[in-house]
């Protein structure tokens, strides 16, 4: 591990906690006897790193060792060992960027480039004090790699232009919506799922096996024959090709004028795949999309293979907003080109 010294000089000789952090610091000391408080003493620093403009000044650690009555050399052991403790000054802003194996295998080292162009070298504080940065070790979100955390919030799936766009927002006081930065849910894939998405791996049925297959018997038993199965309802989509939809209700379908189609891929959730699907199930306006009922969704969710999705991802919502002429802070990002997956595919 290498050194790690404070910052005497910048930590200036009192630290006080802020009125509010009060209860936090009573939340975490009561999860402790009266003899063990000083197990609490990893939160309680975490607390004055937060309320001290994010790093831990040398009269932020006595305050936590006098609270805890612990000799202060055991608090700056605690501090100097964690690197989620930092002993220098950082921005308003501070970017961790992962740089371990996933994340390098993914373009971590271009997005070094950028943290260098756009704030300097590792720990510098820009002159307006609202950007700083480091590399750390894994931050546990390897499948959206290559990502950063900044304060408290991660951002996933970046790129080199889409990371200089955020540090460009926030050097000018601008807020960026964290999580992925393409058309996914979390950890889903781009787009939604494509596999997995038969319905009785999730609807219990397969729970009615009693028995494993292929078992040794004594005599021999007929095979039971199978109830036979609702046919369900089917639609024809893609030129013919037949896909299932056995929950719900159909939304209602139109045929309307290309020019006075709505750029669905303005709602977060759905890319141009999406949009094409919808488009063949004659849905082509938010207005459309913003009347749909419970069971309108059901069906669309079950025809789509989106369980869940529709709700989560607030369609309806964005939709009603888009359609009475307002704005998202997604579809601005559209709008601004700032959101590759919701760009139509050039030749």
């Amino acid at each position: 591990m290498a050194l790690r010294r404070f910052d005497l000089e910048a930590g200036g000789d009192t630290f006080a906690f802020k009125p509010e952090t009060e209860e936090k610091i009573a939340f975490w000391r009561g999860k402790y006897p009266a003899e063990k408080q000083r197990s609490a003493v990893i939160p309680m620093l975490w607390l004055a790193q937060k309320d001290n403009n994010g790093w831990l000044s040398e009269p932020a650690m006595r305050e936590v060792a006098d609270r805890l009555e612990m000799p202060y050399i055991r608090v700056y052991e605690v501090a100097t060992f964690y690197t989620m403790f930092r002993l220098q000054p950082v921005g308003k802003y501070h970017v961790q960027l992962c740089g371990t194996t996933p994340c390098q295998l993914r373009g971590a080292e271009k997005l070094k480039e950028v943290c260098r162009k756009e704030i300097g070298d590792i720990m510098y504080v820009t002159d307006d004090g609202r950007l700083s940065w480091e590399e750390v070790e894994c931050l546990g979100a390897c499948v959206n790699a290559p990502m950063v955390q900044i304060n408290d919030d991660y951002y996933e799936d970046l790129t080199p232009e889409s990371l200089s766009q955020i540090l460009g927002k926030l050097k000018n006081g601008v807020e960026v919506a964290p999580g992925p930065q393409i058309d996914r849910v979390n950890s889903a894939p781009e787009g939604g799922a494509t596999t997995l998405t038969e319905p009785s791996l999730f609807d219990g049925s397969r729970n009615a096996i009693t028995t494993l297959p292929n078992l040794p018997s004594a005599e021999p038993e007929a095979a039971a024959e199978p109830a036979p199965a609702e046919k369900p309802k089917t639609t024809l989509i893609g030129g013919g090709a037949e896909k299932k939809a056995e929950t719900g209700e159909r939304p209602p379908m139109v045929t309307i004028d290309p020019a006075a189609h709505d750029d669905l891929k303005r709602i977060k959730g759905i890319g141009p795949k999406n949009e094409d699907a919808l488009n063949e199930l004659g849905i082509y306006t938010f207005k459309q999309i913003a009347a749909w009922t419970a069971e309108n969704v059901d069906w669309v969710e079950d025809f789509m293979s989106f369980p869940g999705r529709i709700e989560r991802e607030d369609w309806i919502g964005q939709a009603k907003t888009l359609a009475e002429g307002g704005e998202t802070e997604f579809s601005k990002r559209v709008d601004a080109g700032d959101v590759p997956s919701s760009q139509e595919d050039e030749d």
